[in-house]
């Protein structure tokens, strides 16, 4: 074993003391980060070329500051993005819901779809959807100006900021140009409910913007609002995925009902195989 692999070896231990769910792999994250190499490279790296810098990378880590807020970067399906202070980390739970949406958007009967994202963040879900739905406008919509500009950061290097369209507003009144005319509609909006502060991890707590976390009591409030938005954006037909707490799937399907126009309202799982987000579309005509 080469020094670095020891020191991986020990900073696992410390960051597994400190309550790290992955402290392997963070520990090995870190490492390749510092010396500049992918993690299946770590073994490469000589003895005399060990940077002290590594424990001081640790060292935050184990104080629970955010991954890759001490990276620099964030990985989202095939995306490497820019983030850290004041924007949400993308989740591989979103993922999932992305790649619904994607799915979704090939079988529509649409040359050149259009979309939004309310809830930019970092802009991985907008960003994921032009580049792999290569004809797709995606407009999306964050309210916070320091996450804006990460966003606008990420939208710029993607290579699709043509096709993607970053605004600064609130999702709930964003985009009248655009009411009745959007084929689809996604959200990773806040949903962490205000009562369960406590339990949340303090990489969450203490390092996500709270705009992007809290969503009153239930979590629920701002899923509420997203209906009334989605029934005005959305054509006849149009589809919609919302993310939500692993807790609240089954709350979530009575918020679209069908009187107000919604079909086939459905909870999907994530990879652990909890209700994760919910989809839905809007009716083919007004009844």
């Amino acid at each position: 074993m080469n020094l670095l692999l020891d020191e991986v070896a020990r900073a696992t231990l410390r960051l597994a003391d400190a309550g790290i769910a992955s402290p392997r792999t963070d520990a090995e994250e870190l490492a390749a980060f510092v010396h500049g190499v992918r993690r299946g490279e770590l073994h490469t790296v000589a003895d005399t070329d060990f940077d002290a810098r590594y424990w001081e990378c640790v060292a935050r880590r184990e104080a629970r500051e955010p991954l890759q807020h001490i990276t620099g970067r964030a990985y989202f399906r095939y995306l490497e993005l820019r983030v850290g202070p004041g924007v949400f980390v993308p989740r591989p739970e979103t993922e999932i819901m992305v790649d619904w949406a994607i799915e979704t958007l090939r079988a529509m009967d649409v040359a050149d779809p259009l979309v939004v994202d309310l809830g930019a963040g970092s802009g991985a879900i907008a960003i994921s959807i032009a580049q792999e739905v290569p004809r797709s406008r995606v407009h999306t919509v964050e309210i916070d100006p320091t996450a804006l500009e990460w966003a606008r950061r990420n939208i710029d290097a993607s290579g699709h900021a043509d096709r993607v369209t970053l605004h600064h507003g609130d999702m709930r009144t964003a985009l009248p140009e655009l009411n009745g005319g959007v084929d689809l509609l996604i959200s990773n909006p806040p949903y962490v409910p205000t009562r369960e502060a406590d339990a949340i991890p303090p990489e969450v707590r203490n390092f996500d913007p709270a705009p992007a976390l809290w969503s009153g009591e239930d979590g629920l409030d701002m899923i509420r609002d997203l209906e009334a938005v989605g029934r005005r954006l959305l054509r006849p037909g149009g589809a919609m995925a919302v993310e939500h707490h692993d807790g609240q799937g089954i709350d979530i399907p009575w918020l679209f009902p069908e009187d107000k126009g919604w079909r086939d309202v459905l909870n999907r799982k994530d990879l652990a195989r909890r209700d994760r987000f919910v989809v839905m579309r809007r009716a083919d005509h007004e009844d």
